[in-house]
């Protein structure tokens, strides 16, 4: 996974362990890279700001949100939407920073660094990583002095619950499997995009339908879903992997697959 932000910015690769930067209200370019961003937002992006808003994830996406139109894209993706004008600034940004500062982003925080992602071959469940500079001609904080180490800079910028999550659904969105075509493609997507990026919805869906009766979830993970929300966005991306790709991330009743084709898999 790589976070996108200004379409002019130049990417290094970080030879050494460590690079200097620093940003705070004395550097002289404070807040311009806040502005005319194509800031993709991920599902743990979304559940952190419209909790720190205090808005379901309907009224959030309605009011921050667009669609990334970017070609290549088959499952439907949100990004930031930038307030009108001439600089195009980030609904979020005031003269004195950002107001969302300790639920910004992901491609916020990690900023000035890039980091790309791929599983391993040889195991499964190891993530590699690889990291870059991010440099943008107006960005002053480089010529700061403070010193940091890629471990340092993502655990100071409290990052790892974001990669957490960011890696985990972006084993979905780089899924090789077919989501099917026409109109199964077209349910399969608006099921990813419910799962995703609307957990009051996906609660719904759990607890207001016969879902529960469909599929063997335990007592522990039902009251955690029920009252936690990361938990329950956990639960959601194992069972988009199931629905759209028909991994045994879930486990259909026996009585179910008695009686009929297992539940919310189109093909």
């Amino acid at each position: 996974m790589t976070n996108q932000r200004s379409q002019e910015a130049r990417l290094e690769p970080l030879e050494s362990k460590c690079f200097r930067f620093d940003c705070h209200p004395e550097v002289a370019c404070f807040t311009e890279c806040c502005a005319d961003l194509n800031l993709a937002l991920t599902p743990y992006d979304i559940l952190r700001l419209k909790n720190r808003l205090k808005l379901d994830s309907s009224q959030f996406i309605d009011q921050y949100t667009e669609p990334c139109l970017d070609q290549g894209h088959r499952l439907p993706r949100l990004r930031l939407r930038m307030n009108d004008g001439r600089r195009k600034p980030c609904p979020f940004v005031t003269e004195k920073g950002c107001n969302v500062y300790n639920d910004r982003p992901s491609a916020c925080r990690i900023y000035p660094l890039g980091r790309a992602t791929a599983k391993s071959q040889s195991q499964a469940s190891t993530v590699i990583e690889r990291f870059f500079l991010v440099k943008e001609e107006h960005c002053k904080g480089f010529e700061e002095s403070r010193e940091w180490t890629v471990k340092d800079w993502t655990s100071d910028q409290g990052l790892d619950p974001y990669q957490k999550f960011n890696d985990l659904w972006m084993e979905i969105v780089t899924h090789q499997g077919s989501i099917g075509t026409g109109d199964v493609a077209t349910r399969n997507a608006q099921m990813f995009f419910m799962a995703s990026y609307n957990l009051e919805a996906f609660r719904r869906f759990v607890f207001n339908t016969s879902f529960l009766k469909s599929f063997e979830v335990d007592d522990d993970t039902i009251r955690r879903i029920q009252q936690d929300e990361e938990a329950l966005l956990e639960f959601a991306i194992k069972w988009v992997r199931f629905a759209l790709f028909g991994e045994p991330t879930m486990s259909v009743r026996k009585e179910v697959l008695a009686g009929r084709d297992r539940p919310g898999r189109s093909s």
